[in-house]
This record gives structure tokens, sequence and C-alpha cells, in this order.
């Protein structure tokens, strides 16, 4: 049974937002004016799915991804470029208004650059029995096997050939996998997740395959199968080892927008603390100018960045310490050594460090955030404990998802 509703708006989450009967109704791939026909989703009262579009938008253009609708990778590929840097701006900007902050937005950034340079590949066995390689879909467990992605970096080219290879390899295990690729410099960096201790035998098949598909390095769960190659990115100056599996932006150029936009809001400081630093994307950047003391809770990723560090010419003195800065956060004493501070937490936002910031002395923060709604609570804190936010800048490496980072700095 279907049922006809038109759309008022693209809500946050990319999903068109209907009013029907004084309750919203999502249906996702639709946009705001739109007269839609659409089905019952089982287990949603408060969804839909789109069975046809009846009157579409102006504003509608075609998907440039065969695998759009059905993979759940990309919510927008369907709308003309400007209202769709309009409408990602605007969930900013409605964030902060609702948490009462009153600030100017700056124009969107759009750092996707030649796409997505890491992906993390789901391999399942599906009810039938056949092994599917590629991403969750929208809304449902299953998983849409895919042999192309029109999002991903050029430097990711046979990551989707080896990770098929990889799945078809360990199929006998009979376990659900999930394959993490990343383009690094000189090769794709691959850590296999969910496979269960692996007999000599199937560890030594393994290392051929990595030989096969050239990979520069594949790891089990973190822990070494084979490396070629140390797998290695460049950060201004530096040249960084990665550790197996750890973060890093996802776009190239992303990474290099961010860490510009930071460092622009630093300039003058003499001696930085980069919080939740990583591996050293803004840390090593920093240093080129200025004196960085640098945290995170990520042991591996602090000794990377510690051994960039140690091979690197022409730096300011750059100290990188592993702390849980959820459970042990900066607090006001220690802050005094600082004159600007850096945080780049996870989605989950920087709470506790918050609140300390906010108790402190500290003159100046910049804020880097992947979660606005995160962002919003920890601002507020700020703001709360005498700091002013004077600009925030909304970046999009995320194009096609509703996820957008900010860049904000805070003064007292």
């Amino acid at each position: 049974m279907t049922e006809r509703l038109t759309i008022d708006h693209v809500g946050h989450f990319g999903d068109g937002l209907a009013l029907s009967n004084g309750a919203s109704i999502y249906v996702p791939y639709t946009l705001g004016g739109e007269t839609v026909e659409v089905m019952a989703e089982p287990g949603h009262p408060d969804r839909r799915a789109l069975a046809h579009v009846i009157a579409p938008s102006a504003e509608r253009i075609d998907p440039f991804c065969p695998h759009f609708g059905t993979c759940g990778g990309c919510a927008i590929q369907h709308w003309q470029a400007d209202a769709y840097r309009n409408w990602k701006r605007r969930i900013v900007v409605d964030l902060l208004d609702h948490a009462g902050i009153a600030c100017e937005v700056g124009d969107l950034i759009d750092a996707h650059g030649a796409g997505r340079r890491r992906m993390t590949l789901h391999a399942r066995l599906s009810s039938q029995g056949i092994l599917r390689v590629g991403f969750a879909a929208a809304g449902r467990r299953e998983i849409i096997a895919i042999d192309h992605c029109p999002i991903l970096d050029p430097a990711m080219h046979g990551a989707l050939t080896a990770a098929s290879a990889i799945a078809e390899l360990l199929e006998p295990v009979k376990k659900p996998l999930d394959i993490q690729i990343t383009a690094a410099a000189n090769g794709l960096d691959v850590d296999v997740r969910g496979t269960g201790p692996l007999d000599a035998a199937m560890l030594t098949t393994l290392s051929r395959l990595a030989e096969t598909h050239d990979l520069a390095r594949l790891t089990r769960h973190g822990e070494l199968v084979i490396q070629r190659r140390p797998p290695v990115i460049e950060i201004g100056k530096a040249r960084v080892t990665l550790p197996p599996g750890s973060f890093m932006q996802p776009t190239t150029l992303g990474e290099a927008t961010l860490a510009a936009l930071a460092i622009a809001r630093c300039k003058g400081a003499k001696h930085v603390a980069d919080l939740f630093c990583g591996f050293g994307p803004f840390a090593l950047r920093l240093a080129e100018t200025m004196k960085v003391s640098a945290f995170d809770s990520d042991a591996a990723a602090i000794a990377a960045l510690q051994q960039a560090v140690r091979t690197t010419q022409g730096l300011k003195p750059l100290a990188a310490t592993a702390r849980d800065l959820f459970r042990r956060p900066l607090v006001p004493q220690e802050l005094r050594d600082y004159d600007a501070v850096v945080f780049d937490p996870p989605r989950q936002g920087a709470q506790a460090q918050s609140q300390q910031l906010a108790s402190s002395r500290i003159a100046r923060v910049v804020a880097v955030s992947c979660n606005p709604a995160t962002f919003a609570r920890d601002a507020r804190i700020l703001i709360d404990g005498g700091f002013r936010i004077d600009d925030v800048t909304p970046v999009d490496q995320f194009r096609h998802t509703p996820h957008v980072e900010i860049v904000a700095r805070f003064r007292r």
C-alpha cells in the first residue's frame, strides 16, 4: 500500500521531511517541495521508503553513482550543488541557533578534493550463502556489493579488488569481516577485523595475496601479517608512518584545509597545546613556526608522531604525550604553560576538556569538530566560562553526506 506526501524540507540527516497529521515523516532521497509516492518502512513508523517522485523539485539532478539509493554511503547525490551547499551550511547555523549561540557562520569550504582516501568495506554471507563485499545498505543490515565507488581518491585504485580477494580467501572462517583500507603515499594499507585466530597456512596465503595486490602493509586486528614497505603520508615537512588501522581525515584536501584554518587562528602564539592530536596532522604543521605540546589517548599514534619528530628537520620543539583526555583532561594549572589550545576530538566531543578550558586562564582556543551538535554543546561551555566565539567556518570533506566539519576560534 502506498501513500502520497509533500516534502516540506530536507532535514539535518539528509532525508526529506513531510508533515502529516501533525507528525514528521522522513523520506530519504527526496527534496523540499516534491510530491512523492511512498511505502511503509516496517518497524519505523516515522519513516517511509520512496516509491516514486510524482512532482520533482527544480533542484533535483541525476545521481552519478549507480549504487545511489541502495548503498548507504551517500545520502545526497540528487540535489543541485548550490542548494546542497546552502543546506549543509544551514545545518551548522541551525544547531548553533538552537544552543543560543550567536555568531557569524562563514561560507562552506569544499574540501572533497580528489576524494576519499580511506574506507571500511564489509564482507558478509547473505542468507543464500552468497559472499557480498561492499557497504551497508541504507537503513538495513544488508550489504550492497560494489565493484566501483566514484567518490574514492584515485590513490585507492585496486582497493575494492584487494578487499574482495581477501574476503574470498577468508570465506572458510565463516565470520563477518570489516576491511579498512587507507591510501598511503606509497600504497594501500589494509587492516582486517573479525577473522578470529588464523593458522600459519592461512597467514602465509594472506601474505602472498598482499604481494599479488602490491599492498604496502596487511594487518589483522592491528597485528602485522606482512609489511612490504612502511605506509607513510606527508604532513608538511614530515613523513609519518601510519599506525595500523589509525584514524586519519578522509580526504587529503580536508586534512590540509582544517590544519590551515587552525594554524591561521593560532597566529602569534608561541606555545600551543594540540589536544586529541592523533599522529600529528595539526601538531607537525604548527611546529614549523611555534612550540607544540601534543596529547592523545592513542599510544600508537603518539609513537608515530614522536618518530616523525625525530626524523624531521626544521621543526620547533614538539613534545607528544599519550594521555586520555576524556578521563584526564588538562587542568587549569597545566594550561598555564600555553597561550593557545587547539582541540579536535572524536564525534562525542570534548565536554570534560572544555570544562577545564572554561575554568582556566587560557586566552585563545581553536575548536575543530566533526559533529555540529557536540560542538555546540562544548561551545556553550566555553562561552559560559567567559569566552566569546568570533568566527565559525564549516568545511565539507564528506561530500554527499550530512556530515560537516567546523573550525572556530574562541577568545576571552
